[in-house]
């Protein structure tokens, strides 16, 4: 590895091997030299002069790329596509003149752009799965483990641990949803010529519109898509990218949600990510346990969100039927999107395989906030034994108030238990008030939603993809 020039940290820190290929060159060009074979084939099967020889000749050299004689031509020429048309044909004597017969740049760079998308697109998928297996399990596991739940980031009602993370998982399954929607709606572009209107094409067939349209059915069906874009110009809409994106998007954001929380609850002591036997906190406190997965997550997840602004500005500044100001901006975005989207994937993997629960401390935090909830429970009970409501609403507000003073300010425990148990208005014991304080009677029905959700669902998602399921990730730092 060189180490005089800039190194993408998603090639030596963050993204896997596997989407590292397929934003690779050799996935892009065999790709490109794939669709020159189907277009081929595709014409030959409407009449034009092309040999099964010249065929087999392509499909020989489809995947030895002769990477030297492209760069070279592309110095002289400054055209990418030229340059591997003519690289190609270098190694495809009695081929070369019918390589990319009919065909404009974005036959190969557009369709390529989608073929590498959906395969990209597919890796998501499975990788998400894969953590919401790991989050229907944690789920399940701790479905009826009463917690403290917070809006505003103070507590309130209880919930359990199980149905928080069924709060991740909602809005993985969210994201599930709109990946499976984004690759049942992509297309290819086809053969649509140098401004959509296939009039090179029209040339080539003299007019017959049936020989056209079966060209472009026929790349299709050897690339694998079930269906090509009705309309262009010069390129698919860039529309397509920001949508693409969009979805990876919503996974950055679902991620970062999740890696906010477990960072908050890392603070509480509640929860932890894994924590390596000889991983290091902090170089200068020992005893220090970061968050640095979730952490990662959080980072990663900002740069996907930001990310996404750039095919939005790209899809908007394309004049009529393209310009080139797309190419360069969207080598870099929808890749790196892709990248990054890998790595919070990994991470995630990694992170929900081991998730730490701290069940002491979950229930210490319950209890020391549950008097307050109770107050409504300790009233009615104390209005059975004769009590007059509006006494004691007012006594408990009282309590409460001197309760929580003793706790923010003289940082004591919270005794608002004792205060009650030593009023004589409320006539009630302490063992009666404790019986009043189960924290699983506050969880109105946090373990049946979980179990609901759980089932109607997760399940049949993970069934459907149950070939997919077992998935782990190591992480490289």
């Amino acid at each position: 590895m060189a180490h005089d020039r800039y190194i993408s940290p998603f090639q030596t820190r963050y993204a896997s091997q596997e989407m590292q290929y397929i934003f690779s060159e050799d996935n892009k060009f065999r790709t490109w030299r794939r669709l020159w074979i189907a277009l081929a084939r595709a014409e030959q099967a409407q009449g034009l002069e092309i040999t099964d020889e010249q065929i087999a000749e392509l499909e020989a050299h489809k995947d030895d790329i002769n990477y030297d004689v492209a760069v070279a031509r592309e110095k002289e020429v400054r055209h990418d596509v030229m340059s591997h048309v003519y690289a190609y044909g270098v190694q495809c004597p009695k081929a070369k003149g019918l390589i990319h017969l009919g065909a404009t740049s974005c036959y190969v760079g557009d369709n390529t752009d989608i073929l590498v998308m959906k395969q990209a697109l597919e890796v998501v998928r499975r990788k998400l799965v894969n953590v919401m297996a790991l989050l229907a399990d944690f789920a399940d596991k701790y479905k009826e483990m009463p917690a403290l739940a917070y809006t505003h980031l103070q507590p309130a009602q209880l919930t359990t641990v199980g149905k928080r993370a069924t709060l991740w998982l909602n809005e993985l399954y969210m994201d599930y949803c709109e990946i499976n929607n984004r690759l049942s709606s992509l297309a290819l572009l086809g053969s649509k010529g140098t401004t959509g209107t296939q009039a090179s094409f029209v040339e080539l067939f003299e007019g017959d519109a049936a020989k056209i349209k079966a060209v472009e059915e026929s790349i299709a069906r050897e690339m694998g898509m079930d269906k090509v874009v009705p309309v262009s110009g010069q390129t698919y809409s860039r529309k397509v990218d920001f949508m693409v994106l969009s979805a990876l998007s919503g996974i950055a954001q679902s991620a970062m949600k999740f890696g906010n929380d477990m960072r908050i609850l890392a603070n509480f002591k509640e929860m932890e990510e894994p924590f390596e036997k000889h991983q290091i906190g902090s170089s200068a406190m020992p005893y220090k346990r970061n968050p640095m997965r979730c952490e990662r997550i959080c980072a990663l997840a900002r740069y996907v969100m930001i990310d996404l602004l750039n095919p939005a500005f790209t899809a908007g500044t394309q004049w009529f039927e393209r310009t080139l100001d797309d190419s360069a901006n969207k080598r870099i975005a929808v890749a790196e999107a892709f990248l990054a989207i890998d790595a919070i994937l990994n991470i995630l993997l990694n992170v929900c395989d081991g998730l730490v629960v701290y069940p002491k401390v979950i229930r210490a935090r319950v209890m020391a906030e549950l008097p307050f909830m109770a107050t409504e429970n300790i009233m009615m009970s104390a209005v059975k034994k004769g009590g007059d409501r509006q006494v004691l609403h007012e006594k408990l507000r009282v309590h409460s108030i001197a309760a929580a003073k003793v706790v923010k300010e003289e940082g004591g425990k919270n005794d608002l238990i004792e205060r009650v148990c030593a009023d004589p208005d409320f006539g009630l014991n302490y063992e009666e008030v404790e019986a009043l304080l189960d924290p699983a009677a506050f969880t109105g029905r946090a373990a049946e939603q979980t179990e609901e959700f759980l089932q109607q669902v997760i399940r049949p998602v993970l069934d459907a993809n149950r070939d997919q399921l077992g998935e782990h990730a190591q992480l490289s730092v």
